[in-house]
C-alpha cells in the first residue's frame, strides 16, 4: 500500500520544545534510536511513534518510545494525557482496529513533555469506487504566507489519499471584497499545481465551484486549466469520477438563475429515473449551505437549492462558506437529502454568542486559526466521510491585538481526525424508503447529555483569579460550559457566560482556567457550572463556595 505518514516531524515538535532539545527529537515512524536516560531537571523529550499517523488497510500495532527513565501515557480519545491516564507498557504495542486519534506525553517526575498527537484512519481492504478530498476556502492571497502551509497541507492529504481521484475546491480560493484580487487565483493556480506535482498527483481531478470571495466568473476561468473549471458561462457544470456524477453549482446565482435550476433539476430526474441509479449516490458542491441544512441552517442561502434537491435522497450536498468547524456532529444533516459541512482551509468557526479564553482574558471569539478537510471514500453500498485537521494547534487568531489566520508549519495537529468519520448509506426501494432509513436526522440527533467525571471538577487557581473547570465528557464532544459566578449573599452576578470548551483543538485541553473578574475581599461566592454538547444535551450542575 502506498502511503504517506503525517506529518508530525522532528521539526514539528521542535517548536514546542526547549532550545536544548531541538537536536534529539526523532521523527515519528522513524527508527528508535537508543534509550537514553533524560536528567531529572530536564523536560523530557516526547514520545515516538513505531507507525507514523495515516490511513492503513489494516490494524495497526503501535509501539510509543520514549527516553529511559520516562513514564508514556496515553489516551485515544483527544484529550490530553495526565497522570492519571493509562501507561504504555513496553512490549505491548496498542493494536487499532478503528480510526483513532493517539496522544502521548512523557513524565518523569514533576515535568513532562508536550504532548504529541497522531490520527489513524483503519480500513479493510476492500477498494472504493472513488475517493475525494473536499475542501474550501483557501482564502489564499499570496506565496509568502500559503507556499510552506499547503506544502504541508498536500502532505496531509498525500498521507490519507497518496492520489486521490479529485480534490474539490468548494468556493472561495481568494479573498476578493470588491477591491479588485481576481489575479489572486493565479496564486492559488500555482500553489495548487506544484503540490500536485510534488506528490505525484498526475491524475487527480480539481474541481472548483464559485464562492462569494472569488471576484469574477472571468478571473476564474483566466487563472486555472479549463479542466478544473468546465462551465459553460453560468459557473456551473457536471463532472463524472470514476463514474460518479458530480455537479457544481453557482451558489452566487441559484436563486436567481431560472436555467440554472432547470439544467440540475432535469439532470437529476433523469439519473434518478434509472432504478440501477436508486442507491448511487450522486455528488453535489455548492460553495453556501442550503437552509433548513447543516450546522443547523447557519449562514445558508439559496432556499430554491433545497428544494430542488428535496426529491433525490441520493444526493450528498457538500457547502462551505461559514467557516463553521467539522468537529460539530451538526455538520451532517439528513432529511430528503445529505448535507455536509466542509469546514474552512483558512480558519474554522464555531457558533456566535460564546466567549473564549484568551491571553487577555475572556472574549466574544468565534474563530479559531485551525485549518480542516473532508476525505470522502465511496464504495459500493456506503460512503465514508472522514473529518481531518489540516492543522489544529493551540493558538489565538489575534496576535498582538491583530487577526492573524496564517500561523505556518510544521503542525504539530496535522493530520489528526475532528472526529468519527459519517457514513452515508442509501438503503431502501423508493425514495421515502431511502428517506426512513437516515441516520443523521433530527429526531435522531445524540440525547446523551456530558458529565463531570473528576472528583472536584471545580477550584479557584492563579492566586484566586481564576476558576479552573476541568472538562467533562461526553460521548460526542462538549461544547462549552455555562458558567455563572454571583455573590453568595446578595445573589449580584460577577460573571455569566458561555465559554467554549476549546474542542477543535488537537490536544484538547483537560481543563479550562476561566478568568474571573475583581472580587470584593471577603466577600463569599458560589459558581455554578453546566457542560454542554453540541446538541444542546446539558450536564448536572456542579458548584465551588469560595471566599473573594
Amino acid at each position: 500500500m502506498r502511503r504517506t505518514p503525517f506529518v508530525i516531524t522532528a521539526a514539528s515538535l521542535a517548536l514546542l520544545l526547549p532550545a536544548a532539545a531541538h537536536a534529539t527529537v526523532p521523527t515519528a515512524g522513524a527508527a528508535a534510536r537508543p534509550a537514553q536516560a533524560t536528567p531529572a531537571h530536564a523536560t523530557p523529550a516526547p514520545p515516538t511513534f513505531s507507525s507514523a499517523g495515516g490511513r492503513y488497510e489494516r490494524p495497526v500495532s503501535l509501539t510509543l518510545r520514549a527516553a529511559r527513565g520516562t513514564t508514556i501515557r496515553y489516551t485515544l480519545d483527544g484529550s490530553t494525557p495526565t497522570r492519571a491516564d493509562r501507561v504504555f507498557v513496553p512490549g505491548r504495542p496498542l493494536r487499532l482496529t478503528k480510526d483513532t486519534n493517539v496522544t502521548a506525553v512523557a513524565f518523569r517526575g514533576g515535568r513532562a513533555s508536550v504532548p504529541v498527537s497522531a490520527g489513524y484512519l483503519v480500513k479493510s481492504r476492500e477498494k472504493p469506487l472513488a475517493r475525494l478530498v473536499v475542501m474550501s476556502d483557501v482564502h489564499i492571497g499570496d506565496h509568502e504566507k500559503n507556499d510552506k502551509k499547503y506544502e504541508s497541507f498536500f502532505d496531509t492529504i498525500g498521507s490519507v489519499f497518496p492520489e486521490p481521484d479529485a480534490i474539490l475546491s468548494n468556493g472561495d480560493m481568494i479573498n476578493d471584497n470588491g477591491d479588485g484580487r481576481g489575479g489572486d487565483h493565479r496564486i492559488v493556480s500555482e500553489i495548487f499545481r506544484a503540490n500536485l506535482e510534488r506528490k505525484g498527483m498526475d491524475d487527480t481531478q480539481v474541481l472548483l465551484s464559485n464562492g462569494n470571495h472569488d471576484a469574477s466568473l472571468a478571473d476564474i476561468r483566466a487563472h486555472y486549466p479549463r479542466a478544473w473549471f468546465p462551465d459553460s458561462g453560468g459557473g456551473y457544470y457536471e463532472s463524472n469520477v470514476r463514474g460518479l456524477h458530480l455537479f457544481t453549482v453557482n451558489t452566487e446565482t441559484y436563486q436567481s438563475d431560472p436555467a440554472q435550476r432547470a439544467w440540475l433539476k432535469k439532470r437529476l430526474a433523469e439519473l434518478t429515473a434509472d432504478p440501477a441509479n436508486a442507491r448511487t449516490p450522486i455528488l453535489v458542491q455548492g460553495h453556501r449551505p442550503a437552509p433548513g441544512t447543516a450546522m443547523d441552517g447557519q449562514q445558508a442561502s439559496n432556499p430554491q437549492l433545497t428544494k430542488d434537491l428535496a426529491a433525490h435522497p441520493q444526493v450528498i450536498y457538500f457547502s462551505g462558506h461559514s467557516h463553521l468547524n467539522i468537529n460539530d456532529e451538526r455538520s451532517v444533516h439528513q432529511r430528503d437529502f445529505t448535507a455536509v459541512n466542509d469546514g474552512s482551509m483558512s480558519y474554522v468557526e464555531m457558533d456566535h454568542g460564546y466567549q473564549a479564553i484568551t491571553e487577555t482574558g475572556l472574549a466574544d471569539r468565534f474563530e479559531a486559526p485551525t485549518a480542516q478537510a473532508l476525505f470522502v471514500e465511496v464504495y459500493r453500498d456506503r460512503t465514508e466521510i472522514a473529518r481531518v485537521n489540516m492543522a489544529a494547534d493551540k493558538h489565538d487568531i489575534y496576535t498582538g491585538g491583530k487577526w492573524s489566520a496564517d500561523w505556518q508549519p510544521p503542525y504539530a495537529s496535522a493530520g489528526t481526525l475532528s472526529g468519527p468519520a459519517w457514513t452515508v448509506r442509501l438503503k431502501g426501494n423508493s425514495p421515502q424508503q431511502i428517506k426512513d432509513a437516515f441516520t443523521y436526522t433530527d429526531a435522531r440527533r445524540n440525547k446523551t447529555a456530558p458529565r463531570f467525571t473528576a472528583r472536584h471538577p471545580l477550584a479557584l487557581t492563579g492566586g484566586g483569579r481564576a476558576l479552573r473547570v476541568r472538562q467533562a465528557r461526553d460521548d460526542q464532544m462538549v461544547h462549552h460550559y455555562r458558567v455563572d459566578v454571583e455573590n453568595a449573599r446578595t445573589g449580584t452576578k460577577l460573571l455569566s457566560s458561555k465559554v467554549l470548551s476549546e474542542y477543535y483543538f488537537m490536544p484538547r485541553p483537560n481543563s479550562l482556567d476561566i478568568p474571573l473578574p475583581a472580587m470584593k475581599k471577603g466577600a463569599r461566592y458560589v459558581a455554578r457550572v453546566r457542560a454542554v454538547d453540541a446538541q444542546g444535551n446539558t450536564s448536572r450542575e456542579t458548584t465551588l463556595r469560595f471566599a473573594g
